[in-house]
This record gives structure tokens, sequence and C-alpha cells, in this order.
């Protein structure tokens, strides 16, 4: 399971550094911290960002909000984004809404409210509609990452590095090639949820990422995947198993 990837983007660096530990104390990683619009612009290109904080103000001009309108109106660069100022500027706020933030928070920072921040950044971001909540966790799943919620954090998984989900009861158990999990949602849900091209019904209680399947042992009814894990299917998708053309 990786860790959320955070852009900080403030240019004073004692609160550039609180911030950063306060993140990286609850398992989100700081990829890097930029104090002027040109650095961020030049970081947010280069690196795997998820989340960004932006101090609206940046050496004395509104170039967070700039930063904010930059990567607003480029295609395919958005990514959810909060505010965090000191600024009481009302026209720079009036500014600022028009880019969308998923928060506008004040300094000092309250460690709390930047953490609920994220997580409601994130949840907004990527659709209330795939959202899921339960009495311990959220959880949810974007095109590319399965996020979830541990503790004050969100974790994020790949897509592409699930093995399998297997349903039991109200939770499916989500195995990847390093490590199993489990969420509270239903596999059918679920699976209305994921590119069926690529996560394939094999059985009631089974999803399979087809691109993890090495052999296919129809004798046995039985799926070989990567990481020495196997899953069964039944025969009501035993012709699908046989057709799917990628399958070795």
């Amino acid at each position: 399971m990786d860790k959320i990837n955070i852009l900080i983007i403030e240019d004073t660096s004692e609160e550039a550094l609180a911030l950063k530990e306060v993140l990286e104390e609850n398992n989100y990683h700081v990829v890097a911290i930029a104090s002027s619009y040109q650095e961020a612009l030049t970081l947010f290109y280069q690196l795997p960002i998820d989340l960004i904080i932006i101090d609206v103000f940046l050496n004395g001009n509104p170039d967070g909000v700039t930063f904010a309108e930059t990567i607003s109106i480029t295609p395919n660069a958005s990514k959810p984004f909060v505010f965090l100022t000191s600024s009481k500027d009302r026209q720079i706020f009036e500014r600022a809404k028009l880019t969308n933030p998923f928060s506008f928070l004040l300094k000092p920072f309250n460690e709390l409210e930047v953490l609920y921040a994220l997580e409601m950044a994130v949840e907004k971001f990527h659709g209330q509609s795939n959202t899921f909540s339960s009495k311990d966790q959220d959880t949810v799943i974007s095109q590319e990452y399965l996020f979830i919620k541990k503790k004050n954090a969100l974790k994020k998984v790949e897509l592409s590095s699930i093995m399998y989900i297997e349903v039991d009861d109200r939770y499916c158990h989500i195995v990847t090639e390093k490590e199993k999990f489990i969420i509270q949602i239903s596999l059918g849900k679920i699976s209305n949820l994921l590119d069926n091209q690529v996560f394939i019904r094999t059985h009631r209680k089974y999803i399979v990422n087809s691109n993890a399947i090495e052999q296919i042992v129809l004798a046995d009814n039985l799926l070989l995947l990567k990481g020495n894990h196997t899953v069964t299917f039944s025969g009501r998708y035993k012709d699908l198993i046989k057709n799917f053309n990628i399958l070795k």
C-alpha cells in the first residue's frame, strides 16, 4: 500500500517544515516543498503528486492562486488541492474561490483540520458516488487507485496491483501483490465501479484482475495468478474464462 503524495507550496520554511512533520507523522508522503510559483509548477509536472497544499501568497504575491488557476485550466493536469493562508483579503479570496479548491484553511493551521481537509479533497475530487463508509474506514475508488482511510490518513493502492477480490458477507478482501486488506462494500457494487474489461467476475465470490492470470486449469476450475495466488471459477463463468484472449 502506497502513501498519498503531497506537494506543499509555502514560502515560509518554518511553516512548511511544521506542516511536513504533521503530514508525515500521519503517514502521508511529502514529495517536495516549493517556495515559488515557478518551482511549484516545475515540481508539479515532474513528480507523482496526489494532493497539493497551497499558500495563497508567495513572496508577497498571490502566486499560489495563480498556480491553482494554471493547473485548473490545463487539460488532464487537475489534482485536488487546499489553500492554507493567513490572508484576509476578500478580493483575493473571491479570486481563489474560482479555482474550485476543496478547502480554504487559515493559519496557524490546526492539525486535524488539515487532515480532514485532505480526506475531503480526495473524496470530492473523485466523486461522492465512489465513496464508501464504514465505522472504521472510508474508501474512495478513482480510475487508477483505491484510497483507504486508516486512522487519520488516506493510503492508496494501485488498481493494477490488485490480484483478486473476494467477498465475505458485507466485506471485500482485496488481495494485492504486497498485502491484503478489507473494505465494507458488496462485491456487486465494487464490480460496477471497476473496469470490467480488466476485472472479471469468475465466481459469485471472486473478481479477478485478468492481467494477473498466468494459467487456467479447466479440469479443476482454477486460475493461477501472479504471486502464487489461486482462485476458483464456477461453471457459470467457464465460457468467459475460455474465451478471454489475453490469458495464457
